[in-house]
C-alpha cells in the first residue's frame, strides 16, 4: 500500500463508536489496526472539530469529549490547518463543490496535499473524485484483512 501514512477521516471512527450500520465491524478492524501498530494513520483538528461539532449538535458533548480524546490517544499525529491549507481548501472547492463534494472534504484533502499524503481511510465516495488521492473504503480493507 502506501509508505506514508493514511489520512484517517473522521466517518471511520464515528462509525466505530456508533449502532450497528454495514461499516461499523469494517471501521472497528481499521482502528484495530492502528492500535496494534499495523496501519500507520494521522488526522487533523478538522477531524476533531467534527467530532466535537457533531456530538455538541447531538446535546452529547461529554461522549464528544470522551471520543475526540480517545482518538487523540489512538493517532496522536494530528496535522494543522493551516491558512495555506484553507487558501487551497477554497481552490478545490470551486472546482469540486459543484460536483457535491463537502467543504469538510475539501479541507481533508487541502491538508493531505500540503503533507504530501495519497491516501485516505473513508466511506465517503467523495474523495474518489479527488485527483492524485486513493480512498481506501474500510469495508475493502476488512475483506481483504
Amino acid at each position: 500500500m502506501s509508505e506514508a501514512p493514511y489520512f484517517l477521516d473522521v466517518n471511520v471512527p464515528m462509525y466505530a463508536a456508533g449502532k450497528e450500520h454495514p461499516y461499523k465491524a469494517a471501521c472497528v478492524h481499521v482502528l484495530t489496526e492502528i492500535a496494534n501498530g499495523r496501519l500507520d494513520a494521522v488526522i487533523s483538528t478538522e477531524i476533531i472539530q467534527e467530532i466535537l461539532y457533531r456530538f455538541g449538535a447531538m446535546g452529547q458533548v461529554q461522549v464528544g469529549v470522551q471520543m475526540a480524546t480517545s482518538l487523540m490517544d489512538l493517532v496522536p499525529d494530528v496535522l494543522p490547518v493551516t491558512v495555506e491549507d484553507m487558501q487551497t481548501a477554497v481552490a478545490l472547492f470551486a472546482e469540486y463543490g459543484p460536483k457535491g463534494v463537502k467543504a469538510r472534504d475539501v479541507v481533508h484533502t487541502a491538508v493531505m496535499h500540503t503533507h504530501q499524503l495519497t491516501h485516505i481511510i473513508s466511506t465517503d465516495k467523495h474523495f474518489d473524485q479527488f485527483d492524485g488521492i486513493t480512498r481506501l473504503d474500510p469495508h475493502d480493507m476488512f475483506v481483504a484483512g
